[in-house]
Parts: structure tokens; sequence; C-alpha cells
């Protein structure tokens, strides 16, 4: 009974979460809403239960670290990060506002618990691989977690860092891959097709787990059962636009922000 309670509390921040990406959208006209959903849950699971992280431990050296190299999703992360009390609900009242405090891709402020500036797309898995190696060379046992999306795994950068963990064997490292099959301009198997993707992280000396990426009970068994000896990749299979309806697998709202009636209609169903 008491691990049911515990997933309904996700669910709520979850959908807490939603509301905040929601709101911080529409009133800054700003896009990507789709991929901010569809990585709500890792990142509740990530930052309410699975990460050695907290707003006491921003700086600590044996902290966790955490990088989204899909940054175009940061208002997912300012809001999960708001949740959890690294920033203040004010914080984001200044996300995408002349003179605000938060950005439209993150900016690197360990104060708020953001650890890498991300934007352009392909960097982040090489700079959490660095850090991974880092921490074994110093004895360290942080992990290092980097969220990318499937669209992303496009650049061929993302490939040498998967070689590069792969050669080293850093099983301090975990790759979480946003599978929600769509990209910017359309799907992802029309546009460069990425099958059979478990196998070519395989290939590359990875642990490989491919997961409902909304689902919790399946979220914490993949986390908590991670390799002690390869670098671990969690594909999470994903719904963009997860909670709205007339959001999900519609590759329009990558870029589109709601306007005042899609606003209220997506209001209205996070409510329900």
């Amino acid at each position: 009974m008491e691990i049911e309670d515990d997933f309904l509390k996700y669910e709520e921040i979850s959908r807490n979460v939603r509301l905040s990406v929601l709101n911080m959208i529409h009133k800054t006209g700003s896009p990507h809403i789709g991929p901010c959903f569809s990585i709500v849950e890792i990142l509740v699971a990530l930052y309410f239960k699975s990460l050695n992280a907290s707003p006491e431990t921003t700086v600590d050296p044996d902290r966790d670290r955490f990088i989204l190299s899909k940054g175009h999703a940061c208002p997912a992360l300012y809001a999960v990060l708001s949740e959890r009390g690294f920033m203040s609900r004010e914080d984001l009242k200044g996300f995408a506002v002349n003179g605000g405090t938060l950005e439209q891709h993150p900016a690197r402020d360990l104060s708020r618990g953001i650890e890498v500036s991300t934007g352009s797309l392909g960097h982040g898995l090489s700079v959490a691989a660095g850090m991974a190696l880092a921490g074994r060379v110093d004895s360290k046992q942080y992990r290092v977690h980097v969220l990318l999306s499937d669209g992303e795994l496009n650049e061929g950068s993302v490939w040498e860092a998967v070689m590069f963990a792969g050669h080293h064997k850093l099983d301090n490292l975990t790759a979480l891959v946003d599978y929600n099959r769509m990209q910017a301009l359309g799907g992802t198997e029309d546009i460069l097709g990425l099958e059979p993707l478990g196998e070519k992280w395989r290939a590359f000396g990875w642990h490989v787990q491919e997961i409902d990426g909304h689902d919790f009970r399946q979220i914490f068994n993949a986390l908590s059962s991670l390799s002690s000896e390869k670098p671990n990749v969690l594909i999470l299979n994903t719904v963009k636009g997860k909670g709205v309806s007339f959001m999900e697998n519609q590759v329009l709202w990558h870029y589109r922000s709601p306007d005042d009636e899609e606003y209220e209609g997506a209001l209205k169903e996070l409510l329900q």
C-alpha cells in the first residue's frame, strides 16, 4: 500500500510539472511543449527518488550529476527543479522574459541545480562521459545521467561518445533516450531511421534496457537494475505531448505554443 501511495505521489508531481510547463510556455509563446511533456516522468523519478542530489548539495563534489542534452525541453527541467526545491516558483516566472532568471535553453547555474549549459544537440553525452571518467580517476562514487532526444541521435558526436564510454566501460554513466519517435520535422524513421536502436548501443558495449518512459514502476526497476560493468542506456518509449490528447503524437507540437483556446483545453485535461 505504501508503494502504491508513492506512485500516486509521483503522478501528482508529474501533473504539477506539466501544469507549470503549460503556463510557462503559454505565457511566453515559447516552443517545445511536446518534447517537454514526453520527459516528465523520468525527470520526476530521477529528482524525487534516484539521484543523490538535493538543493542543499548543489556544489558537493560527491553529488550525482544530471545533464539535459535536449536543452530545448528545459521548461520541464525547470519545473521539476522547482517542485524539488532547487529553485523557487518566482524563478519560473522569469522564464524567457527580458531580465528574467531562466533562458530558453539551460545555462549552467549550480545554485539552481543546472549542471551544464546545453542547446546545440549532440554535446551532452560527450560531456557526461568526461564527467564519468573524471569521477573514476578521482575515485568518486557519483553517477552521471544524461537525457538525449531520439532525433539527437542523428548527430555523429553522439556515437563518438557512445564508442568512448563503451571502450572505457564507464559503469557510472547512464544515458536516457527519450524515444518518442518524432523530431522537429517528422517521424524519426522517416527522416533518419534509428532501428535496431538497442542493438546499436549493445554493439558499442553498453547495457541496454528498453521500457515505457511514463511508467514509474518500470522506470524505478530499470534504474535499480543498472550494470556495474558497463555504461547503461535506458531507451524510454514515450509519447510526444503526453498528457494532453490533442498534443499527443503530433509533430506540430514540437514547436507550437498553445493559443488561448488551446491553453484552456490543455488546462482542463491536466486538471481532470
